[in-house]
């Protein structure tokens, strides 16, 4: 972050915490579950902030700029917290305009039967918009399936990324770039 201006840098900040505060939800105010059905004591749903019409402008504005500096203007999404970033980066003001699309577990069995949809052109790159980057895993399978179906991945972008669950260097090591607004080192236990 040292090439932004202090004030750049501080939007970013503001951006950062405007999307965490939003998306923070802990047990104390409802039951939440990991994946297994344990109980856990916090996670966030970008949905809430993403939904937000104060806010889902400005992170399509901070995600755009940041794709036309890696010259950029094809996004996808695979999985539920992806929908609204691409919408947001699609409904971006820029020039070209961006296009986005999104990626299904399987091809679909009827219809025009693809596996993925939106006007996404093959022989320029994509990148992968996700909310929250924690393994890696899905982000794996995504890439793969899209790799798979002719489109050129070149890189990652997301709102969070859980340092300490090792999903960057995963993706680094499948030749990817990764950008997030927010890196996040804390643990269950430092909250």
């Amino acid at each position: 972050m040292s090439d932004l201006s202090p004030s750049t840098y501080d939007e970013l900040v503001d951006l950062g915490r405007q999307l965490y505060d939003h998306a923070l939800v802990r047990s104390e105010q409802e039951e939440i579950t990991d994946p297994r059905g344990q109980p856990i004591g916090w996670l966030l749903d970008t949905r809430i902030p993403m939904l937000n019409g104060n806010i889902m402008p400005e992170v399509g504005r901070v995600l755009s700029e940041r794709l036309m500096l890696k010259g950029v203007d094809q996004v996808v999404g695979f999985g539920f917290g992806s929908y609204a970033l691409v919408a947001s980066v699609v409904a971006s003001t820029s020039n070209p305009a961006f296009m986005g699309g999104f990626v299904r577990d399987e091809r679909k069995p009827h219809g025009r039967r693809r596996l993925v949809e939106g006007p996404l052109v093959r022989e320029k790159p994509v990148v992968l918009l996700d909310d929250i980057l924690n393994s890696g895993r899905s982000a794996t399978k995504a890439i793969n399936l899209l790799r798979q179906d002719g489109f050129q991945v070149v890189g990652m972008m997301t709102l969070f990324n859980f340092t300490w669950s090792g999903g960057r260097p995963r993706l680094e090591k499948l030749g990817l770039w990764v950008d997030s607004l927010l890196d996040l080192n804390l643990r269950e236990n430092e909250r």
